[in-house]
């Protein structure tokens, strides 16, 4: 039996402006919380022009960093860095029933997850499919059927999509990347009555790594939905999401969990280079 990981992440962010930045504003959400799957033993966000930062808890629950640089600057780098120790996937409990789950999501906060946004928006062709295609399953059926259709149907292929690609664009062009897939499998979920959202964080790439292993990667992106609890499944890798996965962050969609954003005044354009490093420890 598995007794899981203790995994080290190091996310690096440089942002190098044309010309000088005079100001700039930013929110950093690259903080693992401690939940019933991960427990979290240290974190560490600093920049290397030296600012004053503010934590906090937006609406959907993640850590926020927040920090302004008022001097100009010509780059910045942003590393945060976590020690966390991961659980392995529990055995879900028995789903309730289509009627009883119906009627807990259609009010409060689960309600949110049951809404459409821009980027988890599909046509209705494509909604009625997947609730023909999950008729006859219960909750926990019906979505892992659809989980699978979207890792067949969705080639990744980086580069294919960009940031604010919607589930139906991934859909039309078979290809994208697990933010994509993460999108397309929460708005197919959403449809077919399930409360569902979508899930920022690290993926440790090689299932049979030991200690000392570290590899690059990029942020990861997956999946909950709720069945009478949240449940994981991670349609880019069809891997269950257990003690390789590190949750940072969930929201409706891409644009409630972004790594990094800001504004800033002065330069015309601006280029950013990210790096993550995994390593288990343990």
């Amino acid at each position: 039996m598995s007794t899981g990981w203790r995994l080290r992440i190091v996310h690096r962010t440089h942002v190098c402006y044309e010309g000088s930045a005079r100001a700039s504003y930013n929110e950093a959400r690259m903080t693992p919380p401690t939940l019933h799957r991960q427990s979290v033993l240290e974190t560490r966000i600093s920049t290397d022009v030296p600012a004053p930062m503010w934590a906090y808890s937006d609406y959907w629950g993640t850590r926020v960093s927040s920090f302004d640089i008022q001097a100009p600057h010509h780059e910045l780098v942003i590393r945060a860095q976590a020690t966390v120790e991961t659980r392995p996937a529990a055995t879900p409990a028995r789903p309730l029933p289509w009627a009883a789950l119906r009627e807990r999501a259609a009010s409060g906060r689960l309600l949110e997850f049951r809404t459409p946004t821009k980027r988890t928006a599909v046509d209705e062709t494509l909604a009625a499919t997947a609730r023909q295609r999950t008729a006859d399953a219960d909750p926990l059926e019906a979505a892992a059927e659809i989980a699978s259709w979207v890792s067949d149907r969705v080639a990744y292929v980086p580069g294919a999509t960009e940031v604010q690609t919607s589930a139906q664009e991934a859909w039309d062009k078979s290809q994208g990347v697990c933010q994509d897939m993460a999108h397309l499998t929460v708005a197919l979920l959403r449809e077919v009555g399930l409360p569902a959202r979508y899930v920022s964080g690290y993926l440790h790439p090689e299932p049979e790594a030991q200690p000392g292993d570290e590899a690059a990667c990029e942020s990861h992106a997956w999946v909950e939905y709720w069945a009478g609890e949240w449940l994981a499944c991670d349609p880019t890798t069809r891997a269950q999401v257990g003690e390789r996965h590190v949750i940072v962050a969930t929201g409706r969609d891409y644009g409630d969990v972004p790594p990094l954003k800001g504004i800033y005044h002065g330069a015309p354009s601006s280029t950013m280079d990210v790096t993550v490093a995994v390593a288990r420890l343990a």
